[in-house]
């Protein structure tokens, strides 16, 4: 009963408001007042400007104020952000800047925009490594995302690096025949940044924060927090994201010396292809001719020549400080190439022991014509 009641009321009102009012039906008495040009103009442009003021507000960028500007994508200073590893967030430019995935790219990490990512730890840039890069430079501009800081985060022993930091452009170049005459471009990610990340939650910053159009991985790769993902996630993640995912073989070790210690009782991901195990078993026995197969390329050790290097009428002594890269085992040397700055200089000997590294130059004619000085950045090609 309440019911019907309720809903006759409200058809009654309904239709009450369909008649007309005497007052609203009755004609004016006055005819209306003609309509003025200029006072309409003003309305029309009036409107226009409150409709246009809050678009102008929102593109509006104050140097003053430090806002950031809007050359590339759409970028403010203060954004929310919604992921699926997190509920709604508030974040500054300064935590944007702390919570960028690549940490050598600027702040609209454009830099992979469209291109084919090769994923890997990529220390010692051997050719399996190579590899990637050439399936990732077949679909699209390739790029190397590399993982950096895992030995500090994970409590390994440190050591140094295979490939010297300020070498890594000049081997990547020389990868550009291989690649379709492009080099490999690389950047990192802070390891400590994505260790915790699902493996959705990995892919998922690829496609939506990275904007790339693809992966490439070796069968063995393993991602995501704990290594929880694996060759085949990836694949189907990627497809979810739409993203291309290509799934390299290894490169098989075909000399496969065991006496490097390289082998599965080692390192239980050894199953005979080639590695940057391998490539630092070979460095430390002293095996040139292997480590050049794994790397593809001669090995170049380089050094930082500081006020601690003794120069005599054609040798150099540096201690081991001065490395920059891991050396090969201790022990004589012959017929390596010697470059100053990236310039071959001739052919010298070395002599490497737990201290100091003695080069000798056969042509002692470089030094009456050229002085090295603290600072320089010097390179042995072994093999």
């Amino acid at each position: 009963m309440e019911r019907g009641g309720g809903a006759l009321v409200s058809s009654n009102l309904r239709a009450a408001a369909h008649h007309a009012s005497p007052l609203l039906s009755h004609r004016p008495l006055l005819p209306p007042r003609p309509a003025d040009p200029v006072r309409r103009r003003r309305r029309s442009l009036s409107a226009e400007l409150r409709r246009l003021l809050p678009l102008f507000r929102s593109h509006c960028c104050l140097k003053e104020k430090n806002d950031l500007t809007m050359q590339k994508g759409f970028r403010i200073s203060n954004f929310k952000v919604f992921t699926s590893y997190g509920s709604q967030a508030s974040l500054s430019s300064e935590e944007v800047n702390k919570e960028k995935l690549l940490i050598d790219c600027g702040d609209d990490q454009e830099c992979v925009l469209g291109g084919i990512v090769a994923l890997g730890k990529f220390d010692a840039l051997h050719i399996g490594h190579r590899q990637l890069a050439i399936h990732a430079s077949k679909a699209g501009t390739p790029f190397l995302l590399s993982f950096i800081g895992m030995a500090e985060v994970l409590g390994w022993e440190s050591r140094p690096p295979i490939v010297a930091k300020c070498d890594r452009k000049r081997v990547l170049s020389s990868w550009a025949p291989y690649c379709g005459n492009v080099a490999p471009l690389e950047y990192q990610v802070e390891f400590s940044k994505v260790r915790y990340l699902t493996p959705r939650q990995f892919v998922e910053r690829l496609s939506k924060e990275l904007r790339i159009s693809g992966v490439v991985a070796g069968e063995n790769y393993r991602f995501g927090y704990k290594a929880s993902g694996d060759a085949s996630e990836l694949v189907r993640l990627c497809k979810e994201y739409g993203l291309s995912a290509f799934i390299v073989s290894p490169v098989m070790d075909k000399a496969n010396r065991s006496y490097n210690g390289a082998t599965t009782s080692i390192n239980s991901s050894d199953k005979g292809q080639v590695s940057s195990t391998r490539v630092r078993h070979a460095l430390a026995m002293g095996d040139i001719d292997y480590a050049t197969e794994l790397l593809g390329r001669k090995h170049r050790l380089v050094l930082s020549l500081n006020e601690g290097c003794l120069f005599t009428e054609k040798r150099i002594l540096a201690p081991r400080s001065c490395m920059l890269n891991q050396p090969p085992g201790d022990g004589m040397y012959e017929n390596c190439d010697f470059l100053v700055n990236n310039d071959l200089i001739g052919s010298c000997r070395v002599a490497i022991n737990a201290e100091n590294i003695d080069i000798e130059l056969n042509d002692p004619s470089f030094w009456q014509e050229n002085a090295t000085k603290d600072g320089d950045i010097i390179g042995i090609e072994f093999g």
